[in-house]
């Protein structure tokens, strides 16, 4: 088993699950540090192959591929950040899409076909996603600057009547990324789909809400708005809640990610598949945040109208076919994630 990029958040909690369950394990990771502040450890188990290169850099591919043969490769490796990626656009591309590529030239120059390829994709993908008025299912533009600049939150809709976005769905909603890292993640997943047709190899895609929990960078300032808002409020700041407070997310604890990934690798896709990994429960931000200030006793959230352009209004998923496929369901809820959140940051 090869993790790539999986000395990460993600990748230490997998590894360990895999080692636990008698898998062998070996991680490729460059150790950012942006991801792996130098007073940070690395937690993975001391039976786990870390091998430190850059998967952009096909050299380093190589030379892992040769100490080991995988039988299944879950590709994790990846730059994350909505608002980054606008400015570090080539960064994203770079390792995203190039470092994708790479694996495969490698696995293609060495000539081996992994059983399967898991990997690990984001409900960016989706954009705005699909939304509802009245009977009408359509997709909206993204929200531009200047809509965000003028405070008006929801996307543009057909008519005038009220809108309300539907829960994305791999079966039917359509992928229509609006911002650069959504854009390299659908890349992901066309590229490995393409590759893993043309070896006759399976390949699964996970498609992950807002993942968090235990083990998260709480330096990396792209981390997630959950770890964020829970350092904040255990020191007893008010948070900072952005546009209305109606954006809507789906948040996924780690220990139910993993067991998803878990599952995809316990029970290989007959073909390839592609499920969508998340609590399936809606939360606005000022719900997470108002849920986080009662727990630290902090000071009441703030509703301060910034924004984040490229960012979307709301997302979350349906899960009933990572249900039907993988047999999962998430067994975490938000408020015991969080306590369990706050609880491994206070120690």
């Amino acid at each position: 088993m090869l993790i790539t990029g999986g000395a990460g958040f993600i990748g230490s909690a997998l590894a360990r699950r895999l080692i636990d369950a008698g898998y062998d394990v070996a991680v490729m990771d460059i150790l950012h540090p942006q991801v792996h502040a130098p007073s940070t450890p690395i937690t993975l188990p001391p039976q786990v192959r870390l091998f430190t290169g850059d998967i952009t850099h096909a050299p380093d591919c190589d030379a892992v591929l040769r100490l080991c043969t995988p039988d299944q490769i879950v590709h994790l490796a990846a730059e994350t950040g909505t608002a980054q990626s606008l400015s570090e656009a080539s960064r994203h591309g770079s390792v995203n899409v190039v470092g994708t590529t790479q694996l495969i030239d490698a696995l293609s120059r060495c000539g081996q076909v992994p059983h399967q390829l898991v990997l690990a994709s984001s409900r960016a993908v989706y954009g705005e996603g699909a939304w509802q008025s009245d009977d009408d299912v359509f997709y909206p533009r993204p929200r531009s600057h200047a809509q965000l600049a003028a405070g008006i939150w929801d996307p543009p809709a057909p008519s005038e009547e009220p809108a309300t976005p539907l829960a994305s769905s791999a079966e039917r909603t359509e992928p229509r990324p609006t911002n650069i890292y959504a854009a390299t993640k659908l890349a992901q997943e066309h590229i490995l789909a393409a590759w893993a047709a043309a070896r006759d190899t399976r390949l699964s895609v996970l498609r992950l809400q807002n993942v968090y929990g235990p083990g998260q960078s709480l330096t990396n300032s792209y981390t997630g708005v959950v770890a964020l808002f829970a350092r904040l409020s255990l020191a007893k700041h008010a948070l900072e809640v952005y546009e209305d407070g109606r954006i809507v997310r789906d948040f996924v604890y780690i220990d139910d990610v993993v067991s998803a990934l878990f599952a995809a690798i316990e029970n290989p896709a007959a073909s390839s598949r592609c499920v969508d990994i998340g609590s399936g429960v809606p939360t606005t931000i000022h719900e997470l945040a108002q849920q986080l200030a009662t727990l630290c006793d902090a000071p009441e959230p703030v509703v301060v109208g910034k924004y984040r352009d490229g960012d979307v209004r709301a997302a979350r998923c349906d899960i009933e076919l990572a249900a039907s496929q993988l047999g999962w369901r998430p067994a975490w809820s938000l408020e015991q994630g969080m306590r369990a959140l706050l609880d491994w940051i206070s120690k």
